[in-house]
């Protein structure tokens, strides 16, 4: 009985190495496909188009920093960065407010219809029209006048990010004790009152959530801002720009400076990720437990 008790351990602790063994060959098998192309986009932006295009190693023989300041010079992305932080910052704090009072309102009142809202809201995240809807979106841009102007791209993203957003924050409303809601009422807050001063503080973790998302969503989107913009060039973001770099005047693919301008593009998002990292953690643990 002592024996074979002993040797228990000893198995178990066998069979609970290779299983973590077996689950970080496949993490970091998940890491290396993830980070190859970013490793060789950044890498091949300091290459010559001649090395990129013949070379097989992913390092630089000589790191030509000249590709960075060329690319942005030719490819105006003063005036494109401008245009994808006007876009994906108004964007972001549109959806922020308009999902949090919506989740808000259906979270905290019962009114005809909520059900079939919530409903409607739940079954179009599994739906994507994609792009049969970009045909009347521009035709009901064209309509408002708004065809030639960012606020048609910046209402469409923020149109785009409703159903998720409303859903996921509605879970967070409803964890928020209602207790809290009549102790605001007895202070003299009312409805909208209850929901800047109680309601809103207490849903930071889940709007950091929100927020990162459609930051992420409106500044990598290509399609939409393309069609959009493509006969009014000045408004173009990054994403429609960097495709300017493709070919130069001699209709020669120049892929070096596009991969220079690829990497300009990422930077703004990379900051964002790492500024709201901690806070986009907590509001995914947070949202895990809650509701």
């Amino acid at each position: 009985m002592t024996a074979r008790t002993e040797r228990l351990p000893s198995s178990f602790s066998v069979g609970k190495l290779v299983s973590r063994i077996v689950i970080w060959a496949l993490l970091l098998v998940m890491v290396l496909f993830t980070l190859y192309p970013v490793l060789f986009s950044f890498f091949g932006s300091f290459k010559t188009n001649f090395e990129l295009l013949g070379s097989t190693n992913i390092f630089a023989k000589e790191w030509h920093w000249e590709n960075y300041l060329e690319a942005w010079n030719r490819g105006n992305f003063a005036r494109y960065t401008w245009n994808s932080i006007f876009i994906s910052v108004l964007s972001t704090a549109l959806t922020i407010l308009v999902c949090s009072m919506g989740a808000y309102a259906l979270g905290r009142r019962q009114f005809p219809g909520r059900g079939a809202i919530m409903a409607i809201l739940a079954a179009t995240m599994f739906i994507s029209i994609g792009a049969i809807t970009f045909r009347p979106l521009y035709d009901m841009m064209r309509e408002v006048a708004l065809h030639k102007s960012l606020w048609s791209i910046i209402l469409i993203f923020v149109g785009t990010h409703l159903p998720f957003n409303i859903f996921l924050l509605e879970r967070f409303v409803k964890s928020i004790p209602r207790e809290l809601d009549e102790a605001a009422t007895i202070d003299g807050c009312g409805f909208f009152g209850i929901y800047w001063r109680v309601i809103l503080p207490l849903l930071l973790p889940g709007l950091g959530v929100v927020g990162l998302f459609a930051f992420r969503d409106s500044w990598n989107q290509y399609v939409l801002p393309l069609i959009f913009t493509m006969n009014t060039p000045d408004l173009r973001p990054l994403t429609v720009g960097v495709i300017s770099l493709k070919y130069s005047s001699n209709a020669a693919a120049e892929w070096h400076l596009m991969l220079a301008g690829s990497m300009i593009s990422i930077i703004p998002i990379l900051i964002v990720y790492f500024m709201t990292n901690k806070s986009f953690i907590e509001g995914l643990a947070s949202g895990s437990v809650k509701g």
